[in-house]
């Protein structure tokens, strides 16, 4: 069994830092969807702005929005205006495909990857 890369969002830029909230990191519904995030599942952020390497899990934003934000702890590590990489892995006994995308500074599908 390997841990391999299942899903990507790329070069995403955080639209809000809040540190009072519950924690995790809120996405947009939509670009869950295009990459096969759940609901709660556990993801790695990393800040190309910063350097920072975070896990926290999803929580769903509005469609369409193009909504990113940290939130609780994670929001100390990574703040708003910074452009990070989301990525979900999978445990499996063989090679999946990744489902990759890249967003523009607004948070909007601009292809695969």
């Amino acid at each position: 069994m390997r841990w391999v890369m299942r899903s990507k969002i790329h070069k995403a830029t955080v639209v809000q830092a809040d540190v009072n909230y519950v924690g995790s990191i809120t996405i947009d519904e939509d670009l869950m969807d295009r990459v096969g995030l759940w609901e709660r599942e556990k993801v790695l952020v990393v800040s190309n702005t910063s350097g920072a390497r975070l896990e926290t899990y999803v929580i769903p934003g509005a469609r369409g929005t193009g909504v990113i934000n940290m939130n609780g702890a994670a929001a100390h590590l990574i703040k708003a205006g910074e452009e990070i990489i989301i990525i979900a892995f999978e445990l499996t006994d063989k090679p999946i495909p990744a489902r990759q995308i890249l967003v523009d500074k607004e948070n909007r599908y601009v292809r695969d990857l």
